[in-house]
């Protein structure tokens, strides 16, 4: 996934959970959309350097969106719809073979009322259900975590994906890494237990995990290569 001409700013403060407060190279202050549900932390140190896209859209009330920021331990992209788009880009040129024989990917995809899967692949083997998750918290050793913050959402979509199983569809949960520093994937069962024990039961049930590691910078966001999971850190 590629930016174009993304402005270059130094953060403020983010506040009001979707809002931060950045400087440009010539002293203006502007008010950005910050785009994360989640607690964000390690990824909003004051005075660090970060990139906005912008938007000439009359509906907007701001211009700007948070896309990408530096941190003491790497570049992060902070805007967690990307994750999806850079999941879809790296099925799409074959980075996960194990997924080559389904041909068809739709998006968004209704599943029951309430409830939508982010992707559906389809092929002659039947379907997979895929539940993307952006994971920006980068720990000690490059464990990264999720989720950042207690997530029932986040439970709510493990159950869907241990729901949809059956003999002709298979149920995926990716983590996508968008944090040059996280070089393995785990559960923050500390932040959130009650997320670790529904996975643990999930994934005895057959929903599948897999962790990506990604390049982040920029100009563009892509898969890099497959990332060790674990649903505790390895000791």
């Amino acid at each position: 996934m590629r930016f174009s001409g993304l402005v270059e700013a130094r953060l403020l403060r983010r506040y009001k959970r979707f809002l931060a407060d950045v400087m440009l190279p010539d002293g203006e202050v502007l008010t950005v959309h910050c785009p994360n549900t989640g607690a964000m932390t390690g990824c909003v140190e004051e005075g660090a350097t970060v990139w906005l896209s912008s938007s000439d859209s009359a509906r907007r009330k701001y211009a700007h969106t948070w896309e990408v920021a530096t941190t003491r331990r790497g570049t992060v992209c902070v805007h967690s719809a990307r994750a999806n788009v850079v999941v879809r880009e790296a099925l799409i040129d074959g980075m996960l073979p194990e997924f080559a024989d389904y041909t068809r990917c739709r998006s968004e995809v209704m599943l029951a009322p309430g409830t939508r899967a982010d992707m559906v692949l389809e092929g002659d083997a039947g379907r997979v259900i895929v539940e993307v998750k952006s994971v920006t918290l980068c720990r000690d050793e490059g464990w990264g975590a999720f989720p950042d913050a207690v997530s029932s959402r986040g439970r709510k979509h493990i159950l869907a994906l241990q729901d949809a199983l059956d003999r002709q569809t298979r149920s995926l949960l990716v983590f996508c890494a968008m944090h040059t520093g996280i070089r393995h994937v785990c559960v923050a069962g500390d932040i959130d237990p009650a997320y670790r024990a529904a996975l643990g039961e999930a994934r005895r049930a057959g929903v599948e995990v897999l962790a990506l590691g990604c390049d982040v910078s920029p100009t563009a966001v892509a898969v890099r290569e497959m990332l060790p999971f674990s649903l505790d850190p390895a000791a």
